[in-house]
């Protein structure tokens, strides 16, 4: 029987979980050279992040929503400290608008990613559809970087994004899914989800 962590263990480690993915994250745009680095900058990397946290969880819903909220709303103000500390950005971006903008956001891809986590490990459609949401968020990404192929603004750059994100996603299936059938029904699952996350990337503002 596997043991599930305990209140205490999933707010710490939304915490500081939160914390050190926020630092990690402008460290790895800081330092990571292109194409990888654009991951840093990849809005379906966090909510794989949110997804992981629900994944390790594994059970009840709100846990998992609110832990993997708190990591994502954390992990904001980590980025602009790390920021601040590293390159001598203003310290006052931590409590500004745009921050307080990302922050609605990781609420709202916590608790869907969160619970999506938890979801992959239960029976019937929810585990498919739970399984299929990491691949299908970085599926839409995916999608927005093709459209700005050969832009004047970015030329070819977007398809190594492409690329890169379209492999995540099929990884992260085939790695939580457990056995042939519960891989090929999430893969199968992962498209109709990435057209709903692209028309939400859209709606959002994201890849204008």
């Amino acid at each position: 029987m596997r043991h599930h962590p305990d209140r205490r263990s999933i707010a710490l480690t939304a915490v500081l979980g939160g914390l050190l993915l926020g630092i990690l994250d402008f460290v790895w745009i800081k330092f990571v050279p292109f194409p990888f680095a654009d991951l840093g900058n990849s809005s379906a990397v966090w909510a794989v992040a949110a997804f992981a946290f629900g994944f390790w969880v594994r059970t009840g819903w709100v846990r998992a929503a609110i832990g993997a909220a708190v990591a994502l709303v954390v992990a904001v103000p980590g980025y602009y400290a790390a920021a601040a500390v590293i390159q001598g950005d203003d310290w006052s971006v931590l409590w500004a608008p745009t921050s307080l903008l990302w922050m609605s956001f990781g609420v709202l891809a916590g608790v869907v990613f969160g619970i999506g986590g938890v979801w992959a490990h239960e029976r019937g459609w929810r585990q498919p559809v739970g399984i299929a949401l990491p691949g299908a968020v970085l599926f839409a990404e995916a999608l927005i970087d093709a459209s700005r192929i050969n832009h004047p603004n970015y030329g070819i750059d977007p398809l190594w994004n492409v690329l890169i994100k379209t492999t995540l996603g099929v990884l992260v299936v085939v790695v939580v899914a457990r056995g042939t059938r519960a891989r090929l029904l999430a893969l199968a699952t992962v498209l109709p989800l990435a057209l709903v996350g692209f028309v939400a990337f859209r709606l959002a503002g994201f890849g204008a």
